[in-house]
């Protein structure tokens, strides 16, 4: 009797897939198949993470979106059964101020508004001129330079980088420093010390600059932080908290969609021609949704834990289980998007879900939508003969990072 049970609780344990799932190699764009397939099935699944735990995944749209808007479903990363990405995670959860990423409801409020006024819709307008500049400046220097030129160093991570930097009120020249530390932790498997010391290491520079900025402040978002902490709303730690999430999420995620946009409009000429050609505000803001909605660049999801029990697709997501948000088959959901393998500029976009949804949808996704808006078409237009120097096959997709991107591009023109 005893071995039948062992027997069957271990065939129930081979059931639950490992996740990440690979992405296929012929189709680097596409979500990991065997998320697609566990769509066909249901909206939501039990997979296996790093930690033996297992969360729900859910893959469906419509799933996705409602739990986004769900207030069960906690971003808290200290309850017990949040599915941390990685060890480095789990291991600094108790260490790491309280922000606008790992708050709910007042709390989560209240440090939303501190970071509201630097990425107004407004503002954000204000800046275009600037992106428009320095994707220019850019440019110039490329064309300007040698053949093959790597896209993602002489573009995509110079353009997100300089403008919030300029926003943050972080000095540029200081832009390798904080490149080499943004990314601690965000590798899928960074082991709980590896990535320690990097981390604290950008902590430190931003105490130390909020710090700067209550003695000399000026017209920018750390000075905003400061001018906080100086009327006792916030501690330097919680503002240094809140500035490193903005400057990781202001330019990593960002340049990995530029990057992997032009591999993907390069991969699709004629999706690339609408976009050059056009000079409809409106077509060049939805072909940015729909770039968002077909590359999905966070690939290991949205990670949440669920405060109650809650009945969605079938299933019960009991209080204390988590839930990883994909977001990227549920922007492939066949059941919202017609034929959604293909990269249409033309389709209604405006709802995918790139940034989330949601109270806790993207800070600074006005200016991500700014910058893109500008850079995609802008780069065709001024480099009309562009493509890729190297084979298809042989462009380094990101597969080993949290957000999805292309480490190098280098492209002719």
């Amino acid at each position: 009797m005893s071995d039948t049970l062992a027997t069957d609780s271990t065939e129930a344990a081979a059931a639950v897939p490992e996740y990440p799932m690979a992405r296929a190699a012929r189709c680097p764009f596409a979500p990991p198949p065997q998320l697609l397939e566990l769509n066909e099935t249901a909206p939501l699944s039990r997979v296996r993470i790093w930690d033996g735990s297992a969360p729900w995944v859910v893959t469906g749209y419509e799933a996705a979106r409602a739990l986004f808007a769900d207030p069960r479903i906690s971003v808290d990363d200290r309850i017990s059964g949040f599915p941390h990405w990685n060890a480095h995670m789990e291991a600094t959860v108790n260490k790491r101020p309280r922000s606008v990423f790992t708050s709910d409801a007042e709390e989560h409020t209240r440090f939303r508004r501190m970071l509201s006024k630097p990425f107004t819709f407004r503002r954000v307008e204000t800046l275009r001129a600037v992106i428009q500049d320095v994707t220019d400046e850019c440019i110039d220097e490329i064309l300007a330079g040698p053949a093959p030129a790597d896209m993602i160093k002489k573009l995509a991570l110079p353009v997100p980088t300089r403008v919030i930097s300029d926003m943050l009120g972080v000095p540029y020249s200081d832009h390798e420093f904080f490149q080499e530390h943004a990314n601690a932790g965000m590798a899928r498997n960074a082991a709980a010390d590896a990535m320690h010391k990097g981390a604290m290491s950008l902590h430190k520079y931003l105490i130390d600059l909020v710090e700067k900025k209550q003695r000399d402040p000026s017209e920018d978002a750390v000075s905003d932080l400061a001018g906080r902490v100086t009327a006792g709303e916030i501690s330097v730690k919680e503002a240094a908290q809140l500035g490193t999430g903005l400057l990781i999420a202001g330019h990593e995620t960002t340049a990995n969609m530029i990057g992997i946009g032009l591999v993907a409009l390069l991969e699709n000429p004629e999706q690339a021609a609408l976009l050059r050609d056009s000079d409809d505000p409106k077509f060049i803001a939805n072909a940015v949704e729909e770039l968002m909605r077909f590359l999905s660049i966070i690939q290991t999801g949205q990670r949440r834990v669920a405060l109650d029990d809650i009945e969605i697709g079938g299933e019960t997501i009991k209080a204390g289980d988590g839930v990883i948000l994909d977001l990227a088959p549920a922007n492939w959901d066949p059941a919202t998007y017609v034929d959604p393998g293909k990269l249409d500029l033309t389709r209604d976009a405006s709802q995918q879900l790139g940034f989330g949804y949601g109270r806790h949808q993207c800070v600074g996704q006005q200016l991500a939508r700014a910058e893109m808006q500008i850079v995609f078409p802008t780069v065709l237009r001024r480099m009309p003969k562009m493509k890729l120097a190297i084979p298809f096959g042989e462009v380094p997709f990101q597969h080993d990072r949290l957000a999805y991107g292309v480490y190098e591009l280098p492209v002719t023109w």
